[in-house]
């Protein structure tokens, strides 16, 4: 795992919200949108931290059962989805997430009981590019929204 390498979000082309552990992520340029639950949530959550992707590693391990191997194979191939669907982006600023916030989080961690590792899956769904694509605000001439362009 690289451990100066960063990401953030590709916005504003990608939007995203958390909703009861579900993150539903949206590429405007696209139409295109992703669903990511359970440790999938777990590293978007840390890269919108600004932590790095070795950080999000360690912290994965000390929450999860696993094989290290495993697991780090399994976050660096979910973080080659995201990138290759565009969502994310490497970013070079600095981290946003203190070394003092982290390290009580990972003591936090640490105390509690690890459960089985789950594999992070993105799930990304095709159905509304052409209603996403469509943007009525962009498409007009002086007609004026909600006149969509012939």
């Amino acid at each position: 795992m690289k451990i100066t390498q960063k990401y953030r979000v590709n916005s504003p082309k990608v939007v995203h919200e958390t909703i009861e552990g579900e993150v539903v992520v949206v590429n405007l340029d696209k139409g295109d949108y992703y669903s990511f639950m359970a440790t999938g949530a777990e590293i978007w959550e840390g890269l919108l931290q600004g932590k790095p992707t070795e950080r999000v590693f360690q912290e994965i391990l000390e929450r999860y059962e696993g094989e290290p191997s495993q697991i780090e194979t399994s976050i660096q191939d979910f973080l080659a989805k995201l990138e290759h669907e565009e969502l994310i982006v490497p970013d070079a600023r600095g981290a946003l997430l203190s070394e003092t916030i982290s390290n009580a989080i990972a003591e936090n961690l640490s105390s509690m009981q690890k459960q089985p590792f789950e594999i992070p899956t993105l799930q990304k769904y095709t159905d509304m590019e052409e209603l996403l694509a469509l943007d009525p605000i962009h498409e007009v001439d002086d007609m004026g929204w909600p006149n969509v362009k012939q």
